[in-house]
């Protein structure tokens, strides 16, 4: 039986991800699926870059704008629906693709998520509490407190993301980063994944063009048909979450935008700080030619 591969792309955000994978789709006979848990949602797509219409008719996709915001998609569902996915296109081929910024939806494809303690009763509701009242700002401080090392690779402005790793920090009275990347059970499938990268500047340059694409293509009528729903946790993301601060009168345009790429900037950072800590990601440079990129994949396979 011949080998089941997974190619996972993955680097930060406006890298180059999508262009590089249907390339690998295509010359692989392969099909995608989407890692990113911004494309996930039908309501959001200027903001969250999803692949063009052309792009998504290329290569079949999976995993793009199949649910709303009003739906509850966690990293579990995530991982259990992709590996399903994979065994059925394993049945027909040997190779499939995997691209996405959301580091912690790729690793549980590829690793599986980690397993957490149980948490106290109460703990959470009294974490939002918190966050309602005061603001994301203490439960940053808490985070950078409680756990430094998660603190520096987390989305801080997520405040799911925070809240989840403070319960277990204070229900366990241990750091949520030491629950992570312990032993897991091998897959049935053998992964590359191919990390893309540049030089700071340049990423930097890439996401503030980025930026100006996406309020060039409207993004700013995009947010306005969400502003009922900013509270939804699908919305609390870079590129929204300024203009509902626009919109709500906070702060005026330029500075919404410009906090847009400073937000961006930050979280590819993140980024890269999450993905420099896996030691099996064959790095190849934003400018490298396609069959520079199969050849080292191939080379990594042997």
């Amino acid at each position: 039986m011949a080998q089941k591969v997974l190619i996972s792309v993955v680097g930060p955000t406006a890298i180059g991800k999508t262009k590089l994978a249907i390339a690998l789709a295509q010359h692989f006979e392969a099909q995608i699926l989407s890692a990113d848990s911004r494309q996930f949602y039908m309501e959001m797509q200027i903001g969250t870059a999803v692949p063009s219409k052309e792009e998504l008719i290329t290569v079949p996709h999976h995993f793009i704008q199949h649910k709303s915001i009003h739906d509850t998609y966690s990293v579990g569902d995530f991982e259990r629906d992709a590996l399903k996915v994979l065994e059925q296109l394993f049945q027909v081929g040997d190779t499939a693709i995997m691209v996405g910024g959301s580091g912690f939806y790729s690793d549980a494809v590829v690793y599986g998520l980690d397993h957490f303690p149980e948490t106290a009763a109460g703990v959470r509701d009294n974490l939002n509490e918190r966050y309602r009242a005061d603001g994301i700002e203490v439960l940053q401080n808490q985070l950078k407190e409680l756990d430094p090392e998660y603190y520096e690779s987390v989305d801080l402005n997520n405040p799911h993301r925070l809240v989840r790793a403070l319960e277990v920090c204070i229900s366990s009275g241990r750091p949520y980063s030491s629950f992570l990347n312990l032993p897991k059970i091998p897959r049935p499938f053998k992964c590359v994944t191919v990390g893309i990268t540049a030089e700071r500047e340049i990423i930097y340059d890439r996401i503030n063009l980025r930026v100006d694409k996406m309020m060039k293509e409207g993004l700013l009528n995009e947010v306005k048909a969400l502003v009922a729903y900013k509270d939804k946790n699908a919305l609390q993301t870079v590129g929204y979450r300024e203009l509902f601060r626009y919109l709500d009168g906070s702060i005026d345009l330029d500075f919404a935008v410009e906090e847009i790429k400073k937000n961006s900037r930050r979280f590819a950072k993140r980024q890269l700080t999450w993905l420099k800590k896996n030691n099996e990601i064959l790095w190849v440079d934003y400018q490298d030619d396609l069959e520079t990129i199969v050849v080292q994949i191939e080379a990594r396979l042997k």
